[in-house]
């Protein structure tokens, strides 16, 4: 059995070369293996657990490049297909200072969006413990019905299943077909994270509490929120409450959001029954790790070399 699954995008970060620069001020940029689902099953590799990954990349250098980064951090890739004729995803990303991205995707259409039902590895959905993915995968056809299909057989086969919003504004007709497609998902969603933009686009409000009801009676059994430099936030029927963030020296924020839900997901999938943890005293246990997954991430430049091991992150927890 496969603790975690992502399906979504992998795809190739070209960070601009120096932080504090605009992408309209571009010098030079470094490439980089990301995709939020990507760097989740990675993530929580490192932290010990068994994972997989389910997307589709172009039959070219990034795509082949990119399934091997997978391999060796120990990902298992039998989900993956090439595609001949659409070219894998690349994300041009600027950091204006360390809490701040940029983006501007190459993505007309892009691999990962030509994912089809019928290219889904059916064995890796026939009983993970949890299947994660985000809103990119809804932002187009075939992978958006692709990404349900999943959400069927993951469930199931009694899966936890997690949706990151991840909202990314440029790759939506606009908000309102963002939030449209969000909606339709939520039944089929036990763990929702969001940030603080991503609820206010959702229910039009930033109250955390507030929002946050509003969206269980939507179908989510456990809301997190991430608040950045402040922590995190969770809401679930048994109780909410705020963890705090560790104060750590942050040189890119990059990817801490997926090291954060990595870090989540691990210890959520920790136990054969998930929804025993859905009380305060264990929750804030638990984000008090994803807290500091998502911190140490932040301490280093780029995503998949700066994701931390379980022992540097149990080192980091006594150290506090």
């Amino acid at each position: 059995m496969v603790d975690i699954v992502c399906l979504g995008e992998i795809l190739v970060d070209m960070f601009l070369a120096e932080l504090g620069r605009k992408l309209s001020d571009f010098t030079a940029f470094q490439p980089k293996p990301g995709g939020a689902p990507a760097n989740v099953a990675v993530a929580a590799a490192r932290l010990g657990k068994s994972t997989a990954f389910i997307g589709k990349v172009g039959e070219d250098a990034f795509g082949y490049n990119l399934v091997q980064v997978l391999k060796d951090q120990g990902v298992d890739t039998c989900g993956v297909r090439f595609d001949p004729d659409a070219r894998t995803t690349l994300a041009f990303i600027a950091k204006p200072d360390e809490n701040t991205s940029e983006y501007v995707f190459y993505r007309n259409p892009g691999a990962d969006l030509m994912l089809r039902s019928d290219e889904l590895e059916r064995s890796l959905l026939e009983g993970p413990r949890a299947l994660h993915f985000g809103s990119l995968s809804l932002t187009g056809e075939p992978i958006r019905s692709t990404t349900y299909q999943a959400v069927k057989l993951a469930a199931a086969a009694g899966a936890l299943i997690s949706f990151d919003v991840n909202y990314r504004p440029n790759l939506w007709s606009g908000p309102e077909e963002a939030i449209k497609q969000i909606r339709i998902m939520l039944p089929n969603t036990n763990l929702l994270k969001v940030n603080e933009i991503e609820l206010e686009l959702l229910v039009g409000h930033k109250d955390l509490e507030k929002a946050c009801t509003t969206l269980i009676t939507n179908g989510p059994e456990l809301v997190v929120v991430t608040l950045g430099t402040q922590g995190s936030y969770y809401y679930c029927a048994s109780g909410h409450g705020m963890v705090p963030a560790f104060k750590v020296q942050a040189v890119d924020a990059t990817g801490c959001g997926d090291a954060f839900t990595a870090g989540l997901l691990s210890q959520l999938v920790d136990y054969e029954n998930w929804h025993s943890k859905l009380f305060p005293d264990k929750l804030q246990e638990i984000l008090r790790y994803a807290n500091a997954v998502g911190a140490l991430t932040a301490t280093r430049v780029g995503v998949i070399n700066a994701l931390p091991n379980a022992q540097k992150v149990t080192e980091f927890l006594a150290e506090q």
